[in-house]
Formats: structure tokens, sequence, C-alpha cells
């Protein structure tokens, strides 16, 4: 097995449930529209790529007006849907046998970095980390490819044989590989077994402590 000094992890499905508040905050924009939904769970598909692709793809937006749901989205998500959210079970006890046994840990998210960062301080999980990137505000920086690419720059990983990209979904996989990092892919996520395996992961688990495993630390009991 491969030693990593380097994690970088995605936040939402990963780390963090936001299933919630990312879909309570969908379903205030697509109200504003005229756009009722029966179920919040169809929404689940918005958790992990940029909003502005996933209004466009799923709603059929223009480019104009899926960046205007955006700004709408962010009026309920900046207030409410930021804290309607958790933390997965096992994952603060990942983080800290990781972090106990020299790791350094990233958080590279498709999230605007201002809200990735409010959550881990909310959370406690702040701490854990050497560095954390995401998206910025202006869409500018919103695809995983670009997210990576600040993050790896930022934290000076230099030697991409020596990072893992663990995340919940293809983009998480597809962005690791385009930097030529190995990829983890979670199955207790929002991406669908059939998803991540297509995606072609070099390891797909289903717990944090077999990330801690295989990351080069024992989970704590």
């Amino acid at each position: 097995m491969k030693q990593y000094q380097t994690i970088l992890f995605d936040l939402d499905g990963t780390l963090t449930d936001p299933g919630v508040g990312i879909t309570k905050s969908v379903e205030y924009a697509l109200n504003r529209y005229g756009i009722t939904v029966q179920d919040r769970s169809t929404l689940y598909p918005f958790i992990g790529p940029p909003l502005v692709d996933s209004f466009m793809k799923f709603y059929g937006f223009s480019k104009e007006q899926a960046l205007e749901a955006v700004e709408v989205y962010r009026e309920y998500f900046r207030v409410k849907g930021l804290f309607e959210n958790e933390v997965y079970p096992g994952v603060r006890e990942m983080l800290s046998s990781l972090k106990q046994s020299g790791k350094t840990l990233l958080v590279a998210s498709s999230k605007p970095e201002e809200f990735v960062l409010t959550i881990l301080k909310h959370f406690d999980l702040l701490p854990y980390f050497d560095f954390v990137g995401g998206a910025s505000m202006d869409e500018v920086r919103s695809k995983k490819d670009d997210v990576l690419r600040y993050v790896l720059q930022q934290a000076h990983v230099t030697d991409p044989q020596t990072a893992l990209m663990v995340g919940d979904r293809k983009f998480d996989v597809a962005g690791a590989h385009a930097f030529g990092l190995d990829a983890m892919a979670v199955s207790y996520g929002y991406g669908s077994e059939e998803e991540l395996r297509e995606a072609k992961p070099e390891y797909l688990v289903h717990t944090p402590q077999e990330i801690a495993r295989i990351a080069g630390a024992e989970a704590e009991a």
C-alpha cells in the first residue's frame, strides 16, 4: 500500500452531510422562479458540482439565469443552509488519527471558500487542516480542477505521488487524476457506487475508518 503524506478532502458528502441545507437552499431559489419541488431528495444531484452547472443542466436555465439563481440560493444558504448540516460519524476521529500520524491535511471543495471556512469553524474541524481551499464567489474558480490546482499550489504540493484526494463524487476522482493524484471515493456520500466505480478511483471505501487505515493511520477507537 502506498504511503501518502498529503491528504486532500472534499467537504460535502465526505466530511459533512449537507443534504438538508443544500436542498432547502436550491428549493428556495427554484421557488423564486415559480418552480415547486415535491421531494427535496430529487435535488441531491446538486450536491458536489458547481451550482451554476446544475441549474443549467437540471432545469434548463441560461448561464445568466443560473448565475442569478446562485445568488438567490445564497440568500438562504448563508443564513440557514450552512448550519443545516452535520459531521459524518467517525470523521472527527479519522482526522485526529491522521493528524497525529503527521499527515498534511487539506480541503479542496467546490463550495465557496468563505462558506467552507464557516462550516469547518462551526463544527470545530478547522484545526485539523493545514490549508482550506474552495471556489471563489465570482465563479471564476468553481470547477474541481480549478480548485485542486489552487489548493496544490497554495499548499506547495510538488509531488503528486505523495498526495491522495478523498471525495464522494466522480468530479473528485476526475480532478485527482487530472493532476496525477490517486483518488479515494467514499460510498457514504452522494455519489452512487455505480458512478464511483465508473470513475475508476484507486480506492473505494465505505467508512471514515477505512480512509484513516489506507491513508496511513489507524482510526481511533
